[in-house]
C-alpha cells in the first residue's frame, strides 16, 4: 500500500474487499480508462499548478491546524470540541464516543481532510466531465476503502470489543471472513431466516408456462371478481424476480393481487451454459413475447396492462415498440419502474462503461458464453460501498457481529448469470451508444423500433435517490413514448423506493399532472404527497384495467399448472 506525500493515509484497503477491480470487472478495460483519466489530470494539473499550489496549500494548513487543536485538547486547553463531536456523528462510521477521544478524533478528522482535498482536487481539475466523473467514483472508492474505521488497530469499537471479549469478537469475526471467502462474496443479511417459497416469493400461484428461458407465475385471485384485462409483471432477468414478491408485507405481487388484478410474472433463469449464446431477440422473442401470449389466453383478453422494472421495463418496451412496427398493440398501458430509455446519463454504471471494455466482452463471451452474476453483484454493492461493502466488513470481519435478517439484502445476493450476447448487445447498443431512444435506430426481432409509436397510457415511476437509474433520465420516458404518459417520483433509492408498501414506513412521493419538457420544470412545480405510491399506480391502473370479472381458468385456456409457485427457475443459484 502506498501513501501520498505528507498523507497517513493508503490508497489500499484492507482485507482485498472488492473496490474499484470490482467494478472493472463490469466491462474490462474501465480500470485501464481510469489510468488514463488520472494521467490526463496530472497532465492538467501541471498547466494548472497555480490552482494546484494554492489548494495544497490550503490542505496543510487546516493540516496542521488540526495537529496543533490535538496537542491543545491532550493539553487540556479549550478548544472547538462540540463542533467536532457534532461533525462525528454526522458520519455513522464515527458516530460512537471512542471516535471522539484524542488519537482518534485525529485520525478521523485527518482522513476527513484528506477526503475533501481529493475531492476538492479532482473538482479544480479543467478535464472533460465524464472523465471527471470517473475519477470521482475511483477516488471514492479509495477513499472508502481508506477510513480508519476499516482497520482493527485504528478502529476503537473494534478494540475495545476485542479488549471486552477476550479475543473472542476477532475470532468470531475471522470464521465470519473465512465463510465468506468460501461463498466468493460479502454476507450482507442472515440467510439462514429466509427461504424462497416459505417467506420469499410466498404469495399462492402457479407456473402455468415454461420454456428454456422462464417459467409464468399466474396468481391465485384473493378478490371474487378481478379486473377483465390480466396483469403482466417483467422483472429484471439480471436479478431474480421474487424482488417484487419479498416477504408478504413488503409484497408488490400480493398488493396488485389483492386489488382486484390478475397477475402474471415472468420467472427468468438463471442461465447456465447451455443457454451461453442466448441473445437480446431471444429473451424479447422467448421471454416477453412468449409471456404475453400466455396472459394474453389465460385472461381471455386481445390486451394485457403491462409492467417493467429496470431493464425488465426496457425489454418491455422495446418489446412492445417491435410488436407497434408489425402494427400490434398488445398492452392497454405500460408502466415502467425505475427505468432507461434514454441512457444519456445513464449514473455510475454509465461511466464505467468505455468502448474498450465492451470491445473485450465482446472478444470473451459476444460470440457465447456467460457473464457470472457473481460479478454484476459486486458491481452494484461497490457502487454503494458505504452502505453494502464496508458496514459488513466492519460489523462482521472486525466485530464479529453476524448480520442482521434483511430481505431486501437477502435477494441482493441471489445472484442471475447472463449469457454474453445478450449482455453485450445490450451495453452497447443502450449504455454506450444510446440507440433505444433514437427512432429506426435499432432493428429488433426484424424491425425498426420506435418508441413513439408506443401510443398507450402510461406510468412512470422513479425514485429520487436512485444510483443506478438517476430520475432525471427516468423521467425522458414521458418525451418518448407515444402515449399520454404520468410520472410519479418516490423517495428512496432504485429497490427501496420501489418496494413501498403503504402504512410501512415513512415515505413521501411528488406528482404533477403536466408533463413538462424536462426533469427540473416538472420537479418544480410538482406537489408533495405523504405515504407509499402504490394506491396512486393502483388507482390509476384500476381505471384503465377493465370492468369486474369472474377470475379466469388458466387449464380451460390450456396451460394447466405444471409446479406451484415461485417455480424451479428462482431456485436456480449462480455457480
Amino acid at each position: 500500500m502506498q501513501a501520498l506525500p505528507g498523507v497517513p493515509f493508503p490508497l489500499a484497503g484492507p482485507l482485498g474487499v472488492p473496490g474499484t477491480a470490482a467494478v472493472a470487472g463490469f466491462a474490462p478495460g474501465d480500470a485501464g480508462g481510469a489510468a488514463a483519466d488520472w494521467s490526463d489530470l496530472l497532465t492538467r494539473w501541471t498547466r494548472q499548478s497555480a490552482a494546484l499550489v494554492e489548494i495544497h496549500q490550503r490542505y496543510t494548513r487546516c493540516a496542521a491546524e488540526h495537529w496543533i487543536e490535538t496537542l491543545r485538547r491532550a493539553r487540556g486547553e479549550a478548544t472547538g470540541a462540540e463542533a467536532q463531536e457534532a461533525s462525528a456523528a454526522a458520519d455513522r462510521r464515527f458516530s460512537a464516543p471512542e471516535w471522539r477521544q484524542e488519537l482518534h478524533d485525529y485520525l478521523r478528522q485527518s482522513y476527513l481532510l484528506y477526503a475533501g482535498f481529493v475531492n476538492e482536487m479532482i473538482d479544480a481539475a479543467e478535464i472533460e466531465p465524464r472523465a471527471k466523473g470517473r475519477l470521482r467514483f475511483f477516488a471514492r472508492q479509495w477513499l472508502d476503502a481508506m477510513s480508519p474505521a476499516n482497520f482493527i488497530a485504528t478502529n476503537p469499537e473494534v478494540v475495545r470489543l476485542a479488549l471486552e471479549t477476550q479475543g473472542e469478537s476477532l475470532a468470531r469475526g475471522l470464521r465470519l471472513l473465512i465463510g465468506d471467502v468460501e461463498k466468493g462474496r460479502i454476507s450482507q443479511s442472515d440467510e439462514g431466516a429466509f427461504a424462497v417459497g416459505r417467506n420469499l416469493a410466498a404469495t399462492p400461484g402457479d407456473v402455468v408456462f415454461r420454456n428454456e428461458l422462464i417459467e409464468v407465475l399466474l396468481y391465485a385471485p384473493q378478490t371474487e371478481r378481478v379486473h377483465a384485462r390480466p396483469l403482466l409483471v417483467v422483472p429484471p432477468c439480471i436479478n431474480k424476480y421474487y424482488v417484487l414478491d419479498l416477504s408478504p408485507e413488503n409484497s408488490f405481487v400480493r398488493h396488485a393481487v389483492a386489488a382486484g388484478h390478475t397477475v402474471l410474472v415472468i420467472s427468468w433463469r438463471n442461465p447456465d451454459g447451455s443457454l451461453g449464446h442466448l441473445g437480446w431477440d431471444d429473451y424479447l422473442r422467448d421471454g416477453v413475447l412468449e409471456a404475453i401470449d400466455v396472459a394474453r389466453k389465460v385472461g381471455r383478453t386481445d390486451r394485457l396492462d403491462l409492467v417493467g422494472f429496470c431493464v425488465g421495463g426496457t425489454l418491455a418496451t422495446s418489446a412492445l415498440a417491435a410488436l407497434a412496427a408489425r402494427g400490434e398493440q398488445p398492452a392497454a398501458s405500460l408502466t415502467l419502474l425505475t427505468t432507461l430509455l434514454d441512457f444519456t446519463d445513464a449514473g455510475e454504471i454509465g461511466l464505467m462503461i468505455d468502448a474498450q471494455g465492451i470491445a473485450a466482452r465482446e472478444a470473451a463471451i459476444g460470440g457465447g458464453g456467460l457473464l457470472e452474476g457473481r460479478e454484476l453483484a459486486a458491481v452494484f454493492s461497490t457502487l454503494r460501498a458505504n452502505d453494502l461493502v464496508w458496514p459488513y466488513v466492519v460489523n462482521g470481519y472486525l466485530k464479529g457481529r453476524s448480520p442482521a435478517a434483511f430481505d431486501i439484502l437477502y435477494w441482493n445476493a441471489d445472484s442471475t448469470n447472463l449469457p454474453g450476447p445478450m449482455y453485450c448487445s445490450y451495453v452497447r447498443n443502450m449504455y454506450l451508444e444510446n440507440r433505444l431512444c433514437e427512432p429506426g435506430a435499432l432493428t429488433m426481432l426484424g424491425e425498426r423500433v420506435d418508441l413513439g409509436r408506443i401510443d398507450v397510457p402510461a406510468f412512470v415511476y422513479a425514485s429520487r435517490d436512485d444510483h443506478i437509474v438517476p430520475w432525471q433520465s427516468a423521467y425522458r420516458a414521458t418525451q418518448l413514448l407515444g402515449g399520454d404518459v404520468r410520472f410519479v417520483l418516490g423517495s428512496s433509492g432504485h429497490i427501496a423506493g420501489v418496494v413501498s408498501p403503504p402504512g410501512g414506513r415513512k415515505r413521501t412521493y411528488w406528482t404533477n399532472e403536466e408533463r413538462t419538457a424536462d426533469a427540473a420544470s416538472w420537479l418544480a412545480g410538482a406537489t408533495e404527497q405523504r405515504g407509499s405510491w402504490w394506491p396512486a399506480w393502483i388507482e390509476w391502473l384500476g381505471r384503465l384495467a377493465g370492468e369486474k370479472v369472474t377470475p379466469p381458468d388458466p387449464a380451460a385456456a390450456g396451460f394447466a399448472p405444471l409446479a406451484p409457485a415461485p417455480g424451479e427457475y428462482v431456485r436456480q443459484r449462480a455457480a
